[in-house]
């Protein structure tokens, strides 16, 4: 077993993640090399009674992945990532970020299904569901999950596909990371024509004219929108499509896109997967001090409408934002008991994050803001909160019942007790 690190130069790079606000100190922090590591450190957090964590990517913003007076197993060190380009899948090690699975997907002629930021976990985007840029042709990145090998809470080694252990590959696709450590997944990859994306920003007004391309748009087409502060300073429109088909007829969607409205800014053009997630990655630093609130609507009402940019037009800061997540085409077509992930009818996710500079004497207004959405309903696990059990259940919907099963066959001692999911 790799060395424990409990005080150092090493242990505190380990337990910084990229939300600044979180200060959480682990007793123990456990570096993992292999899967034997994983194994070792799942039995010590047990034999001693040790609240238990696992870092994977560092990016859930409610700082899950640190175990404050606990073990945490740190993933970083296994970024693995394997092509097979006959197969178009990919081996995933626990600890690789969506862009060293892109990157590897991309070296192969391929592409894989991820969130929009590079340095996300892959492990813990997929098993917490998965929007992103490529959802509406391939659904969510749990819908790509194959296979994973999972270290269970008495240290044992399973492996979870449609064969082997059906239920545990049911409850990782979206029912988060509560059942066991991930050290190994096999994901499904794509070939696409080309992709196409960018960015357009409009006034407030054009909000209503986006909602047939975020909720009924082909498949080969992803809009992702909401709003930022413009480099003027001024809060404005935008949306980001994704284009993953025949580049003539996406050439010809996306300029319609352009006119819905007046654009600010237009910048549409040939992309990599590797570069677009890189540049979310630019607008969203590590170390920033960082709060979220999430929330689901089927359309873009009147009422949803007030509420969106009510609160973007109150920003609190130029590094804050509301994004609308596309769910649609394949990824609606999904029957909802077929994975953990249960919200398969068209919706928009609404994350709206609050973001803000250490030291920041406005603090207090910035969490305060965060909470303008709270009016609307629903929300993604994947990013409520430890103290949003109410929502994370309705979520789940039907779902929970058969998770809360799931839990207590594989982890009927809760060794794995991330807070806010089931």
């Amino acid at each position: 077993m790799s060395d424990m690190l409990t005080s150092g130069a090493e242990y505190e790079a380990a337990r910084k993640i990229w939300n600044g606000a979180v200060t959480r100190r682990p007793l123990a922090v456990l570096p993992c090399a292999d899967t034997a590591d994983v194994q070792a450190g799942v039995r010590a957090a047990r034999e001693r009674g040790l609240p238990l964590s696992v870092r994977g990517g560092g990016h859930d913003w409610a700082g899950r992945a640190l175990a404050d007076g606990g073990l945490t197993l740190d993933l970083s060190p296994m970024r693995q990532v394997s092509v097979d380009p006959d197969t178009a899948v990919a081996t995933v090690a626990g600890g690789a970020t969506s862009a060293d699975v892109a990157a590897a997907a991309q070296r192969a002629g391929l592409v894989a299904v991820t969130g929009t930021a590079g340095s996300v976990g892959m492990a813990g985007l997929t098993l917490g569901g998965g929007y992103g840029p490529l959802s509406g042709r391939f659904g969510l990145a749990a819908d790509n999950l194959l296979s994973a090998d999972v270290v269970l809470a008495d240290g044992t080694l399973a492996t979870a596909d449609e064969e082997h252990d059906p239920e545990l590959l049911w409850a990782l696709r979206g029912g988060g990371g509560n059942f066991g450590v991930v050290t190994t997944m096999r994901i499904q990859l794509h070939a696409v024509p080309a992709i196409l994306a960018g960015m357009i920003m409009f006034r407030f007004d054009v909000l209503p004219e986006l909602e047939e391309s975020l909720l009924r748009g082909p498949d080969e087409l992803t809009v992702q929108a909401g709003f930022i502060t413009a480099p003027t300073g001024e809060p404005v429109l935008f949306a980001a499509p994704t284009w993953c088909g025949d580049p003539e007829a996406g050439t010809r969607v996306l300029q319609r896109l352009t006119e819905l409205g007046e654009p600010l800014t237009a910048q549409i053009g040939p992309v990599t997967m590797t570069d677009q997630l890189a540049q979310i990655d630019a607008m969203f630093p590590p170390g920033r001090h960082v709060e979220i609130r999430t929330r689901t609507v089927t359309g873009l009402d009147r009422t949803v409408q007030e509420v969106l940019t009510g609160a973007a037009g109150a920003m609190t800061s130029p590094f804050s934002g509301i994004s609308l997540h596309s769910l649609h085409g394949a990824a609606a077509r999904v029957p909802a008991d077929a994975t953990a992930f249960r919200n398969r009818t068209p919706h928009l996710m609404v994350e709206t994050i609050a973001v803000w500079e250490p030291g920041d004497p406005a603090e207090d207004r910035h969490r305060a803001w965060v909470g303008g959405t709270d009016r609307l309903p629903g929300g993604y696990p994947n990013l409520l909160g430890p103290e949003d059990t109410e929502r994370t259940a309705a979520a789940f919907g039907p779902n929970a019942e058969r998770l809360r099963a799931a839990k207590q066959r594989y982890d009927s001692g809760l060794v794995f007790q991330a807070p806010g999911m089931l």
